[in-house]
């Protein structure tokens, strides 16, 4: 797979190559995937164009952005500019040549190191390169209700054995834990993360695809723990999705709700009547924060107006752009010292570097996770629940082959 890309990447790069003309105003073709932040960047788009009067940038944003871009990848159309979640498609393309490599650059000199990693380590074209720098982060965070936590006199967990007695505390107040809503699967994924992140060995993945390890053997743990968290959740939690969750525990119907940074937006913008605070899941002692990078910005590795392209790269990038884009998203900009006030109690976990990657960008879409992880929430075989995943990740690492 990864060589068919590199060929129609190849004939990219030769087709954005050819046949502009000198003359004209410079358009440049900004892809853009996010559909809340759309406002957003046609006011970064406005100051840019502003202080370049002989660039315009044209953001095109469509739904299902993945797919989009590979249809144009196909077409041998690659956007000049473009920002994608720090996922595993990323890391995909990356790897196979479609992005610029700002190694050499100064703009990826702005970005803080630990969070540039988690973005590096997905997936590069060739050592020590940069293929995208990371515009804004998220949070893999407990979301909690400050006014609950005062009224029953709880502090946010330090541990693993304080978060269990919180829970036990608020459900012997008659006050549902944890949200939970299994009815959209993925909204399991941000708890497996954190727990994965921290109590599997950090060198899993490496060994999983070189055949050295196993998720049986390295994920009991993970398992177990998760399923002491669904224990303490609403009864209806299998009949509730994402947004009644960000419904119901705005309008105080949960102590705790296992999201992310992500979800804070929605959940302020339905007017909670209690301030919200942030903390991460306390699985182990020397504790990670798991974080993504919830934008990247790149460009084409021969883009058809590189001193343009590189020119709004370069805007984006600045430190105040993209603290005023994390403030409106409630994002964490990647530099050393800044985020949202909703989110200063995990802030100094990016001071420190003490950051882990998603796991589950790791783990090919085809394995269905997913899926996997929302049955064994509901049956709690977690033996099933492991073999299955290992033998549903090497039946694609076979097809791969």
């Amino acid at each position: 797979m990864a060589r068919s890309i590199a060929l129609l990447v190849a004939a990219a790069l030769f087709a954005t190559s050819c046949g502009q003309d000198p003359g004209s105003a410079v358009t440049l073709d900004f892809f853009q995937f996010k559909p809340e932040a759309v406002k957003t960047f046609d006011r970064i788009i406005e100051d840019f164009e502003r202080e370049h009067p002989g660039v315009r940038v044209v953001q095109r944003h469509v739904p299902n952005a993945e797919t989009a871009l590979r249809t144009r990848l196909v077409r041998q159309d690659v956007p000049d500019v473009l920002t994608l979640n720090g996922a595993g498609v990323f890391g995909e393309l990356a790897a196979a040549g479609v992005f610029h490599d700002f190694s050499r650059d100064r703009v990826a000199q702005v970005v803080n190191p630990p969070v540039q990693k988690i973005l590096n380590d997905l997936g590069t074209f060739g050592r020590g390169e940069v293929n995208g720098l990371p515009f804004a982060s998220n949070a893999n965070v407990v979301i909690y209700n400050k006014d609950l936590f005062a009224r029953h006199r709880v502090e946010p967990p330090r541990s693993w054995a304080e978060l269990i007695a919180a829970a036990r505390t608020f459900r012997a107040a008659g006050v549902t834990p944890f949200y939970l809503t299994l009815k959209d699967a993925w909204t399991a994924l941000p708890t497996f993360n954190a727990l994965a992140a921290n109590l599997a060995p950090a060198d899993f993945f490496a060994r999983r695809r070189a055949g050295r390890a196993t998720f049986l053997s390295a994920y009991p743990q993970v398992t177990e723990k998760l399923k002491e968290l669904y224990s303490h959740g609403q009864p209806d939690r299998l009949s509730r999705g994402y947004d009644e969750g960000n419904r119901a525990f705005a309008d105080g119907r949960a102590a705790m709700y296992l999201q992310g940074s992500w979800a804070i937006p929605a959940i302020k913008g339905l007017e909670p009547a209690f301030e919200l605070g942030t903390f991460a899941l306390p699985a182990v002692q020397d504790q990670r924060l798991v974080s993504g990078v919830d934008v990247a910005v790149t460009m084409a590795r021969e883009p058809r107006h590189p001193k343009e392209a590189m020119a709004f790269v370069e805007y984006l990038m600045r430190p105040e752009v993209m603290k005023a884009y994390a403030e409106e998203q409630v994002a964490i900009p990647p530099l050393r010292q800044a985020g949202s006030p909703v989110l200063r109690e995990v802030l100094p976990y990016f001071e420190r570097g003490r950051l882990a990657g998603f796991p589950d960008h790791h783990i090919p879409l085809a394995v269905q996770l997913e899926r996997l992880l929302q049955r064994f929430l509901i049956d709690g075989n977690s033996r099933a629940f492991l073999t299955e995943l290992d033998s549903e990740w090497d039946k694609v690492m076979e097809r791969r082959s």
